[in-house]
């Protein structure tokens, strides 16, 4: 089952040009793969110097874990706030994404977590090319985290 790029910009807080990925080609409750063809595009926000430099895979991996979330909501009530806290282990095994001809392959996995916080595995692809890949953290609800939580009498 895919869903669109409309469904992305239904579902993502990224909208507008900063909806960099085209679709969700495939999911299930432990992964994701989307598709993306905006690394091509001149008008891309995350480009600079007229680049687009290997490490804005992050980004398109963000947003797959964005989307993955949004999947995994409940029926009927808004996925939970997430933070992209820390990237790890990244090999960038190309200097730029915009060089790149084919559309891109993004897919990132769970590899562990709890109610707060959870532990992706992520990497983007063209064809069967490596290009990017890491482990990212996110915690969901940060801005509840640092509630201080009031005693209340009984």
């Amino acid at each position: 089952m895919s869903l669109d790029h409309a469904w992305l910009l239904a579902h993502l807080p990224h909208q507008g040009s900063m909806c960099l990925l085209d679709a969700v080609t495939d999911w299930d409750a432990q992964r994701i793969r989307c598709s993306a063809s905006s690394h091509r595009r001149s008008d891309n926000p995350l480009r600079a110097h007229d680049r687009l430099g290997a490490a804005c895979g992050i980004e398109y991996a963000a947003q797959a874990m964005a989307a993955h979330g949004a999947l995994l909501a409940p029926p009927g009530e808004a996925p939970r706030v997430g933070y992209l806290t820390s990237v790890r282990s990244v090999d960038c095994l190309v200097a730029r994404l915009d060089d790149i001809a084919a559309d891109l392959r993004v897919e990132a996995e769970r590899l562990s977590g709890d109610d707060n916080t959870i532990l992706y595995g992520f990497s983007v692809a063209a064809g069967e090319r490596l290009l990017l890949s890491g482990r990212a953290t996110v915690v969901l609800d940060a801005a509840k985290l640092d509630q201080p939580q009031l005693d209340t009498p009984a």
